[in-house]
């Protein structure tokens, strides 16, 4: 069979052939790459020493870690859970008497059954001392601070509505208008003022603002404090003058000038 060599080619000799890839080495001094590759290298022994060394204080601090979260998941599941659903359970009688005497019936007998409980289930004073640290306990706090300021007992009244707390500033508003009214039925017109101040500015609203801000500037007349009542009235005419408290500050700004 004939072969045909193109013209100028010339195959390689023999000797020309030279081996392309030799040993190559590196220095680590050159080499930024294996230089950190070096330390990684140190780095992980240290740490392998440190948890060899400290293995039963890692272990501790691990375990006493999964008690915590374990202890904590159980006390929801078994103890907090349980014990709202009963607070809330033994609550419903008395918010019924609550409510029922809001509405005008037998109000002063009602509001008693409402603090101390009434056919086999606790009042609100019980509830709140049985069931602190539940939110039943703590809405009882509230219940039974407005139930003992409509019976005149107006020291008991700012003592539960202190304990009492919400994320909910409507409600937040109303617990500390609360404590000023029954400042104001104490005669302490001071603190009655303070309080009211507080629960104008919990929440800017066209309900707590304007209503307790009128409390304070009544509250401020009572002390011979006109200018700073006129700054009370004057800041529902000018910001919430469609609400009803609106209606009726002309004549206390006429009486604070």
């Amino acid at each position: 069979m004939a072969t045909y060599s193109k013209r100028g080619y010339k195959a390689p000799k023999e000797k020309e052939v030279k081996e392309v890839f030799e040993d190559v080495k590196i220095d680590e001094k050159d080499s930024t790459t294996a230089g950190v590759f070096s330390k990684l290298d140190e780095t992980a022994s240290k740490t392998e020493d440190f948890v060899a060394k400290n293995q039963k204080i890692i272990i501790g601090l691990v375990a006493a870690v999964a008690l915590v979260t374990i202890g904590y998941l159980a006390y929801q599941k078994f103890i907090a859970s349980p014990k709202e659903d009963e607070a809330a359970n033994e609550m419903f009688v008395a918010q019924q008497d609550f409510q029922k005497a809001t509405d005008g019936v037998a109000s002063d007998s009602l509001y008693k059954l409402a603090l101390n409980g009434s056919e086999g289930k606790f009042g609100f004073v019980k509830i709140a001392d049985e069931y602190s640290g539940t939110a039943a306990g703590n809405l009882a706090n509230y219940y039974a601070g407005i139930a003992y300021l409509n019976t005149g007992k107006y020291t008991e009244a700012i003592d539960y509505l202190n304990k009492f707390t919400s994320e909910d500033i409507i409600l937040s508003a109303l617990a500390k208008g609360a404590i000023g009214d029954a400042y104001s039925q104490k005669n302490q017109q001071k603190e009655a003022l303070e309080s009211y101040v507080k629960a104008a500015e919990i929440s800017k609203n066209d309900f707590t603002t304007p209503r307790f801000l009128l409390k304070a500037g009544k509250a401020a007349l009572a002390l011979g404090n006109k200018e700073e009542a006129l700054k009370y009235f004057t800041d529902i005419k000018e910001n919430y003058d469609t609400t009803p408290e609106a209606s009726s500050v002309d004549v206390l700004i006429g009486l604070a000038q």
